[in-house]
């Protein structure tokens, strides 16, 4: 059954597909941050939604939906419109050339996510792997 996107249990469903995937685990064995991802509106959606999850060396934790970017601080955030994490999920656009062109906004270490780029491409790997409504 598809889950709805964005949601809190699409972010869940995230936290237990990554603590499954051993190629994660390896891609992702350094990674050390948690992250805030923030769905902007756009056409197909209205409001804006946001995802903590805490990333610690190729495993996942603390996954839920935020009411508010006030509501918790991580390491790093990322923010897209709707439909650019839609791309992503559906493999249509790369998130690292989206995140070196600003179609994602990223706060904190490009650095850090150029050092790992694996993990960024087995994350969003698990994450194109949900069973994904994204709405009408």
């Amino acid at each position: 059954m598809a889950v709805k996107f964005p949601s809190e249990a699409w972010i869940k469903e995230l936290e237990v597909k990554l603590n499954a995937s051993e190629s994660y685990a390896q891609a992702a064995a350094t990674w050390e941050g948690d992250q805030i991802f923030v769905i902007l509106p756009d056409d197909n959606f209205k409001d804006s939604a946001y995802f903590y999850i805490d990333l610690q060396h190729g495993k996942a934790s603390g996954a839920r939906q935020l009411s508010s970017l006030d509501e918790r601080k991580a390491l790093f955030t990322s923010s897209a419109p709707f439909g650019t994490w839609r791309k992503v999920l559906e493999g249509r656009l790369d998130p690292l050339q989206a995140m070196f062109s600003n179609k994602i906004k990223l706060v904190g270490s490009m650095a850090a996510v150029q050092r790992t780029p694996k993990a960024t491409y087995e994350l969003t790997r698990v994450a194109a792997s949900i069973d994904t409504d994204f709405g009408p």
